[in-house]
């Protein structure tokens, strides 16, 4: 309290003291002082960038929001962000994480003769925990038997699905085999991750289709599909494509109500590996697809005869899935790497389009034209969609929860895509600039010490010159003794 309220002419005596000490400063103080601080903001500014290419926000930022919000008494603006404006400017909802739902991969991998290869020759995990997680809750909800007392062996089963290291899962799926050789769900853990390749794949989901026959209710129904699709698999990637189609064609007749599962998905990729593009528009127009089939697209031919009827509609059918899913253009134009599809993608997002471009691909470079026609027209889907994003074009708003469910599902080594991009956050344009100017004042005090240490000490006198100011105004303003008495308090 007595030093707040001392009278103005020890306040005079300090500014006084901090000039002479100013004065006595060197010009290595300066240098010294300017590249700590060049050495500090450059430290910060690479971490910012390093957390901003990681997670996507700054941390600094985070900070701030997280914790010294609440400190201030602000409020968090949940009110706010789950709105977006429609076009007629009335608020509606806008989908949150927790809506952004995943879904099981129809084409997924087999984790033993396809991820496990991956992981041996490049020493990189394929899979996330949280991926694989997802396929252990998949596996115990649809594989579980119907009883409302478990056997010994699906008890076993369950634990199996739930044990995150693969050389437990597989001992305890051979457990499960010793109490009961007719353990269908064992079988399958071991096509699974046990079996080296698909022919030995192939085999254990015979042995468990024989297993799994036994009965047909509840659960055991789920079972039994999963196998008979996974044989299906197997045939078309033994190049038994024919064979794999009619598999799967029986499955969708014998069992048409879960269409959940995405049979149809299987059916298509086989059906483009046979080009038997009549059979995949007839599988599309089920559930409101099309499939375009046009003569080899030249770009110089174009630009002299105009587009087509054809090649018209094939670019209204490229911006209507760009919008869909932003993504997946870079994939099939091979300017963003490839990695292996996780087990689990979400509709719209990064994930969806690795999947989709590693299994469709090959069908895009095998119709001439066709990635020709998408590297020419792709990036105009953006001037369609109006702005702001919120408001979408011929599908619901692009969703904002994307990045975060994304870099959950694929590995770390993986280059999340994000879309929209994001601009890059003031704190890092920030840091960036006061690493630049402190340099800049470093390297000039280094290069002209007399001419900087001048520059530095007229700066500190302007900026204490209005505290002396206000300290002489109030020196003359107030007399002496009320400040004597006020010190005294």
């Amino acid at each position: 309290m007595i030093y707040v309220l001392r009278s103005p002419l020890k306040l005079q005596d300090t500014l006084t003291s901090a000039s002479v000490f100013l004065n006595t400063l060197t010009p290595k103080f300066y240098v010294a002082l300017t590249g700590t601080s060049s050495l500090i903001s450059g430290l910060i500014l690479i971490f910012e960038w390093w957390y901003f290419r990681k997670y996507g926000t700054s941390f600094i930022e985070q900070v701030s929001v997280s914790h010294l919000r609440p400190l201030l008494g602000g409020v968090e603006s949940s009110t706010t962000t789950g709105l977006f404006s429609s076009v007629n400017g009335e608020a509606e909802p806008r989908p949150s994480v927790s809506e952004c739902k995943v879904w099981r991969n129809p084409l997924n991998l087999f984790r033993g003769a396809e991820y496990s290869r991956y992981t041996w020759v490049t020493g990189k995990e394929p899979l996330t925990y949280y991926d694989m997680n997802l396929s252990a809750q998949d596996h115990q909800t649809f594989f579980t038997g119907d009883t409302q007392q478990l056997k010994p062996e699906d008890t076993v089963m369950q634990k199996a699905w739930r044990e995150r290291n693969p050389q437990a899962r597989i001992r305890a799926a051979y457990q499960a085999i010793e109490m009961n050789h007719e353990c269908a769900a064992a079988y399958v853990l071991l096509a699974e991750e046990e079996a080296t390749t698909i022919t030995e794949a192939e085999r254990l989901f015979k042995q468990a289709l024989r297993s799994g026959k036994r009965e047909q209710t509840g659960k055991d129904i789920n079972l039994l599909v999963y196998i008979k699709r996974r044989l299906a698999m197997c045939a078309r990637k033994l190049g038994r494509i024919k064979e794999a189609v009619k598999m799967m064609r029986d499955l969708m007749k014998e069992f048409p109500l879960l269409g959940m599962l995405n049979i149809h998905e299987n059916l298509l990729e086989a059906l483009l590996e046979l080009q038997a593009y009549a059979d995949v528009q007839a599988v599309l127009a089920k559930y409101d697809g099309k499939l375009y089939v046009m003569s080899a697209f030249s770009p110089e031919a174009a630009s002299r005869r105009g587009l087509s009827t054809a090649e018209m509609n094939a670019v209204e059918a490229i911006h209507r899935a760009v919008e869909f899913n932003p993504h997946v253009p870079k994939y099939l134009l091979e300017m963003k790497s490839l990695i292996l599809p996780p087990e689990h993608i979400l509709k719209r997002g990064d994930s969806e389009a690795v999947a989709y471009a590693f299994f469709h691909l090959q069908h895009w470079k095998r119709a001439e034209g066709a990635l020709n026609l998408l590297h020419c027209t792709w990036e105009g889907t953006f001037r369609i969609i109006p702005y702001p994003l919120e408001k979408g074009h011929l599908f619901y708003p692009y969703p904002g929860c994307t990045e975060t469910a994304d870099r959950e599902l694929l590995p770390s080594f993986h280059e999340v895509s994000v879309y929209p991009k994001k601009e890059l956050p003031f704190f890092i344009l920030f840091t960036a600039g006061l690493c630049s100017f402190t340099a800049m004042l470093a390297m000039l005090t280094h290069q002209f010490p007399e001419l900087m240490g001048v520059f530095a000490k007229a700066f500190f006198s302007t900026l204490f010159a209005p505290l002396g100011f206000f300290a002489d105004k109030m020196e003359s303003f107030m007399p002496s003794s009320f400040w004597h008495q006020l010190t005294r308090i």
